[in-house]
């Protein structure tokens, strides 16, 4: 028996593994020259991993995205749990008076939009700043944006806490009929 003869085609090791699996991973290295202005969270295969080169503290940098999104995600999804439960007008000790129930399907609203737009600037955020690291571009985030959303977060929370202990109040003041 003579020893068969192998070409390059068999000793590469995608020979037999399909080109267009939609989860083959991306090296965000080649973005150079010849893909410039292209996106890489957006590159072909849509659900391949973005690998990058680990130099200095880029590992570091990409947990810290992430761990950044998923704080906008766990907000988002306490917004929207709390939009819920205003909807609902859930109470623990006593049945919700005439203006709470007025009131429980616009504030729920509010919530629930509020929801969506951290959950829009969280995912927004991720995804520039993957596209920064894509380019090598040096990020500073001044944060006006941010800061802006969690400003009108923060006074649409005390102002539903300063309505809902009002009317609660209000209640306490009027006579039992």
């Amino acid at each position: 028996m003579s020893p068969t003869r192998l070409d390059d085609e068999d000793l590469d090791p995608r020979y037999c593994v399909s080109t267009q699996s939609l989860t083959t991973p991306i090296a965000v290295g080649a973005f150079g020259p010849t893909r410039a202005g292209t996106s890489a969270f957006f590159a072909w295969p849509p659900f391949g991993p973005l690998l990058f080169d680990n130099e200095s503290s880029d590992a570091r940098d990409h947990c810290a995205n992430e761990r950044t999104f998923l704080s906008y995600l766990r907000l988002s999804m306490t917004m929207a749990v709390v939009s819920i439960a205003i909807t609902l007008s859930f109470h623990v000790k006593h049945q919700p008076g005439e203006i709470e129930r007025r009131m429980a399907k616009p504030l729920g609203i509010v919530f629930w939009c509020l929801s969506v737009m951290m959950l829009l600037i969280g995912l927004g955020n991720y995804i520039r700043t993957v596209n920064q690291y894509s380019r090598r571009v040096a990020i500073v985030q001044t944060g006006l944006k941010t800061q802006l959303s969690l400003g009108v977060l923060a006074s649409c929370i005390v102002g539903t806490c300063v309505v809902l202990l009002a009317t609660a109040q209000n209640e306490e003041a009027e006579p039992v009929k």
